[in-house]
């Protein structure tokens, strides 16, 4: 083989192993989102480019307050925010949340007027148990709210999220470059 087809075909497969790499790693490790719809401002936009570890509930613990992507159908994908976890009852009482009858802070809310207006409800008063019929949450489920609460279909609408239906965790903010970020607590990082 001549030299030039001998580097042509050295490039050609570095190339398709790259590919192939990149294919292994969206598929099984990361990918990435656009958020659609206003459910989880100010935390993310519409439009916001995301990227979701795959693995990082299979190697660690879902915990409470982390922001998820999950499938609702076969067409569609939400992103909200992990409220409660299996066997949790949940209380929502003067825009505080109450989870096990302790209170919960959220500090993402912080930045919306009605949280700090109390005469204006950011999130209207509910106990699990009327919205869902049940006390505690079920095993392999999860109670998930928008951010944006007076505009977001979330567990009040259609209960619990299974763990099956979980793709992965919001680990990375990386459109608009401008606001991107790897937290999502609306702490500000020291």
């Amino acid at each position: 083989m001549s030299s030039l087809k001998q580097e042509a075909w050295e490039w050609a497969k570095a190339i398709i192993i790259g590919l192939l790499i990149i294919v292994v790693i969206r598929s099984l490790v990361v990918t990435n989102y656009s958020v659609s719809g206003q459910s989880m401002q100010p935390t993310l936009q519409n439009t916001d480019k995301v990227l979701v570890s795959k693995i990082s509930y299979s190697i660690g613990d879902i915990e409470r307050l982390d922001v998820l992507v999950f499938h609702t159908d076969e067409n569609e994908d939400y992103v909200k925010r992990i409220i409660g976890l299996p066997g949790d009852v949940i209380t929502y009482y003067n825009d505080k949340l109450f989870i096990n009858d302790k209170r919960v802070e959220e500090p993402f809310l912080q930045s919306y007027d009605a949280y700090r207006d109390p005469n204006d409800r950011l999130t209207e008063n509910f106990t699990l148990q009327t919205l869902t019929g049940v006390v505690r949450i079920p095993p392999d489920s999860y109670f998930v709210l928008g951010d944006n609460r007076r505009q977001s279909l979330d567990s009040r609408y259609f209960q619990f999220v299974k763990k099956d239906d979980i793709v992965g965790k919001v680990v990375a903010r990386y459109w608009p470059l401008d606001t991107a970020t790897i937290d999502f607590t609306g702490k500000n990082p020291e």
